[in-house]
C-alpha cells in the first residue's frame, strides 16, 4: 500500500458524531466518489480533499454508494474509508451506505460503524433476491434495530431490482431510527404516493434531474451525484429548487445531469472530476471503466460543455 495512504489511515478516530438536529437539517447530501489510484488502491489523500471540499460547502457526505462504487470495495477498504472521513472531523454529517444481501454481514457493518463518528446511513434494499413486501419490512426493521442513529431508506429499482412497496414504507415509518427516504425511481407519482402516506418522513430526490419537479410536491432535498463536480454550484440549485425560483435551472441543469449520466455513473463523473483536476486519476474498478467516456470525443465535448455552462450558472445565479 502506498506508504501516505497508510499514514492517513492510522490517524486517530473521533468519537463524537454530528448532532441529529444537524443531520434532519442538511438539505444537499453529495454521494462522494471515490478516488482511486492507478493501480486500483484507494487514493486517501485525493479523498482527504474531496471530503474538505465538500465540507466547505456545507454539503452533507453520504459514503459507499453506487456512485462511490461502495460494492467493489473489499470490506477492509470499507471500513478504512469511514475510519478515515470520520477522523477528519468535518463540520458536516457523514452517512454511510449500507448494501448488499446478506442481512448478518450488513448487521455486523453497521455495529462497526456505530462505534465510528458516522452521523446517518443510507439503508439500501437487499440487492438481486426481490423480496416481498414482509420480506422487505423484516429486513429493514432489523437494519433499524441495529443503527443508533437516524437512516434514510433508499429506494433505487434501476440498481435493486424493485420499488420498495408503499406498504413497506407505512410499516417502518414510526421507527425511531427512520428518517428520511432517498426516492430514486424517477417517477413523480412514486414520489407523490410516498409524500401522501408517510409524511413524518423527510423525502430526499435521488436523481439530480428531478429537484425542479419535486420542488412544490415537498421534496425536502437531494442526495446529489453532480455535487462531486460542482459543490457550490448544486447547494445554489437545491436552494433554488426548494425555494421554487425555477426559471433560471431549465435547461443549464437538465443538460448537465444528461452529461453526467450518459453511461453507468460514476464513470462520467470520475472523467470530468479528472479533467478538471478534482480527481489525480479518473480510475474506476471493474467492471466500469473510464474508457467508456475517454475514448468517446462526442461523450467527452458534452462534459467540457457542462461544465462551462454550470461555471457560468453559477455566477449569474450569486446575483440573483
Amino acid at each position: 500500500m502506498n506508504k501516505t495512504n497508510q499514514a492517513f489511515r492510522s490517524q486517530t478516530i473521533p468519537s463524537i458524531p454530528i448532532p441529529r438536529q444537524t443531520v434532519e437539517n442538511t438539505q444537499l447530501w453529495t454521494a462522494l466518489v471515490t478516488p482511486m489510484l492507478p493501480n486500483g488502491d484507494v487514493d486517501f489523500v485525493n479523498l482527504e480533499k474531496l471530503a474538505k471540499q465538500q465540507a466547505d460547502a456545507g454539503n452533507g457526505i453520504t459514503l459507499l454508494g453506487s456512485t462511490g462504487e461502495g460494492l467493489a470495495l473489499t470490506p477492509n477498504e470499507q471500513i478504512a474509508i469511514v475510519k478515515f472521513v470520520c477522523q477528519l472531523s468535518l463540520s458536516v454529517p457523514i452517512m454511510v451506505s449500507v448494501g448488499g444481501y446478506n442481512l448478518p454481514t450488513q448487521l455486523s457493518w453497521i455495529e462497526q460503524c456505530n462505534r465510528l463518528a458516522v452521523s446517518a446511513y443510507l439503508l439500501t434494499s437487499p440487492i438481486y433476491t426481490k423480496p416481498g413486501v414482509v420480506g422487505l419490512t423484516q429486513w429493514f426493521n432489523a437494519l433499524l434495530e441495529q443503527a443508533n442513529l437516524p437512516c434514510m431508506v433508499y429506494n433505487v429499482p434501476s440498481r435493486s431490482g424493485i420499488d420498495i412497496p408503499l406498504a413497506v414504507m407505512e410499516n417502518i415509518q414510526h421507527h425511531q431510527n427512520c428518517w428520511a427516504m432517498k426516492e430514486a425511481s424517477g417517477d413523480l407519482n412514486t414520489f407523490l404516493s410516498f409524500t401522501q402516506h408517510c409524511p413524518e418522513l423527510a423525502i430526499y430526490s435521488g436523481e439530480d434531474a428531478m429537484m425542479p419537479y419535486l420542488s412544490s410536491a415537498g421534496v425536502k432535498g437531494l442526495v446529489s451525484v453532480a455535487a462531486n463536480v460542482w459543490p457550490a454550484a448544486t447547494k445554489r440549485y437545491v436552494e433554488m429548487a426548494l425555494a421554487c425560483e425555477l426559471q433560471s435551472l431549465f435547461p443549464v441543469w437538465k443538460n448537465a445531469v444528461e452529461a453526467l449520466f450518459q453511461v453507468a455513473s460514476p464513470i462520467p463523473v470520475k472523467v470530468i472530476m479528472h479533467l478538471t483536476n478534482l480527481l489525480n486519476y479518473p480510475t474506476l474498478r471493474a467492471p466500469l471503466t473510464e474508457y467508456e467516456i475517454t475514448e468517446n470525443p462526442l461523450a467527452l465535448k458534452k462534459l467540457m460543455a457542462a461544465d462551462i455552462e454550470i461555471k457560468q450558472w453559477l455566477y449569474q445565479a450569486k446575483n440573483i
